[in-house]
C-alpha cells in the first residue's frame, strides 16, 4: 500500500463530526461524502458540484438524509457529508460511484470505518456520539 493511502487511512480514523442535532443511538446509517475523490484535494467549487451530484443521487434513491460535516481534530480539514439510513453494502456501492476511499457506518452508536476503493479491513472506531460536536449551524466550507 502506498504511504499516501496509509496516511489517508490514518487520518480517516481521527475524524470528528459536526451535527446540528443528535441521532437516535438505535439508528444505523452511513456517512458518505463526494468531496476529494480518491483523496485528491479539489477546489471548493469542484467539491460543491460533486456534493450536489451526490445529494441528487440520494434523492433519486429515495433515502432520507441529513447533512453532516466530517473534520480533522484541528478542524483545518472539513468535508460536507450526508448521513443516510441505508444498508452498509449499498452505502459502499454508492461511495464507489463517487470514487471514495472509505465511508463511515454507524450501528447502535458504534462507528466503523469501511474501505471502499482501498484494500484495508473494516475498523471499529468506538462510540460515534463521542466524536460528535453539536453546532447551531454547519460551517460554510465552500468559501
Amino acid at each position: 500500500m502506498s504511504t499516501e493511502i496509509e496516511h489517508f487511512w490514518h487520518c480517516y480514523q481521527q475524524t470528528q463530526f459536526l451535527l446540528t442535532q443528535t441521532f437516535s443511538p438505535l439508528l444505523s446509517f452511513a456517512i458518505i461524502t463526494a468531496h476529494n475523490p480518491r483523496g485528491e484535494i479539489l477546489t471548493p467549487s469542484q467539491n460543491r458540484l460533486l456534493d450536489r451530484q451526490l445529494q441528487r443521487h440520494i434523492v433519486k434513491l429515495q433515502y432520507p438524509y441529513r447533512s453532516v460535516v466530517g473534520c480533522s481534530l484541528d478542524k483545518q480539514h472539513m468535508e460536507k457529508s450526508w448521513a443516510i439510513p441505508m444498508d452498509k453494502l449499498d452505502a459502499v456501492a454508492l461511495a464507489r460511484v463517487f470514487n471514495q476511499n472509505a465511508i463511515y457506518y454507524v450501528e447502535e452508536d458504534l462507528l466503523q470505518l469501511v474501505p471502499c476503493l482501498i484494500n484495508y479491513s473494516e475498523l471499529s472506531l468506538g462510540s460515534f456520539s463521542a466524536r460528535v460536536s453539536l453546532v447551531s449551524e454547519l460551517p460554510d466550507i465552500y468559501s
